[in-house]
């Protein structure tokens, strides 16, 4: 892997991006964000826009044929009453059709694929364009997850400049508002190290980056001890959102230019002797079921109907509940309180959520996220 922070002119170059940046800061201001995801609802029409000030629609697709931007039979229809119906409730939100998703490996080789070539790029790019002003969103997202090589990143970077400059060339000819880019990326280097992104077309392209600082530690990496699936400080070991988002920031992304991403949802273990060892790090025997994804709304079930002892753990900011045999890690109101005031703290641009539609029924985690960070 190339060590690119050693070279003097792309620190340099770093260096003066960072301080452009924080000067200018972003047009659109803070990012109060979430992502809605047809498959986990709710109704478009059921969604409170009003605690957001971004949303972001998931997931467009990349057709690996054409390597253009395409939306499925099946969703097209929701995706294009995304934005009017949303609007109505809250006029000033801005909606983002989100490009990509957690589709493994053959979705990454796609991505690594398309941005191969110019002219690939240049299909993927004006196919976007085009979907996003015909379905009537503010921007588009990029989730490709991840680059993996020197190559990749340099592909990636071409991409991203091409991209921006097709946008800009798009408003200039229409008249209309550029359209927003952003893209979601690692939180850590568990799966890929983040020196295979391109920093300083990240910084020089987008408006910002989710930063995905969570399921750092889940029941199929970790089946053996109860863990902190997204904590946001790790005494104990590498993984944490503080160290995700400081790394990024050692990298050269300004901090105004990274949104925190929060999950509302946790994950759940069974313990080996759910009497006597029910804490943090306890003796465990992997997931309960699946891969042990469990969302807010669902935790909140399972601690009223087993009545099950819930704790918040400020070391690690992180919550767990436990009855019988199930242990579940999970973020609540306090935990996102303290991560949202660690955003503004460290002057961030703000957050993101995954996904919305884990949220209870009340908006409990979306209402404290956005009061968290005030107006």
């Amino acid at each position: 892997m190339a060590n690119f922070r050693n070279d003097s002119f792309v620190i340099s170059s770093i260096f003066v991006v960072f301080q452009l940046n924080s000067l200018l800061s972003c047009g659109q201001g803070i990012v109060k964000g979430g992502y809605w995801y047809p498959d986990a609802g709710p109704a478009i029409s059921d969604i409170d826009p009003t605690y957001f000030t971004h949303l972001f629609c998931a997931f467009a697709d990349l057709d690996t044929n054409t390597n253009q931007v395409t939306i499925s039979s099946s969703n097209a229809p929701l995706f294009s009453t995304f934005t009017p119906t949303l609007q109505k409730k809250n006029p000033s939100l801005k909606t983002l059709l989100s490009i990509g998703g957690g589709g493994g490996s053959s979705l990454a080789a796609a991505f690594a694929s398309m941005a191969s070539q110019a002219s690939t790029r240049k299909s993927f790019i004006d196919s976007s364009i085009e979907v996003a002003r015909s379905n009537n969103f503010h921007g588009l997202d990029l989730d490709w997850e991840y680059p993996s090589s020197d190559t990749e990143r340099t592909n990636f970077g071409l991409l991203l400049k091409e991209w921006r400059e097709a946008v800009s060339q798009e408003s200039n000819n229409s008249g209309n508002p550029a359209l927003l880019l952003s893209a979601a990326v690692a939180g850590s280097d568990q799966i890929s190290p983040l020196e295979y992104y391109p920093i300083l077309e990240l910084s020089n392209n987008l408006d910002w980056v989710n930063v995905m600082v969570y399921d750092l530690f889940t029941p199929g990496g970790y089946p053996t001890l109860t863990q902190p699936p997204a904590p946001l400080q790790n005494p104990q070991g590498q993984f944490s959102g503080d160290q995700g988002v400081t790394k990024w920031i050692q990298l050269g992304l300004p901090a105004n230019r990274i949104a925190f991403g929060l999950p509302f949802y946790g994950y759940s273990w069974r313990l080996v002797n759910g009497d006597d060892q029910h804490g943090l790090f306890a003796p465990a025997n992997g997931a309960t079921s699946g891969d042990g994804s469990i969302g807010y709304g669902d935790i909140r079930e399972f601690i009223s109907n087993e009545t099950a002892q819930t704790v918040y753990n400020s070391t690690f900011v992180t919550d767990y509940c436990y009855s019988g045999t199930t242990w579940i890690g999970y973020d609540d109101t306090q935990s996102v309180t303290e991560k949202v005031n660690y955003a503004k703290r460290n002057q961030l641009i703000g957050y993101f959520a995954w996904q919305i539609g884990a949220d209870d029924s009340s908006w409990t985690l979306s209402k404290t996220a956005s009061n968290a960070w005030g107006s």
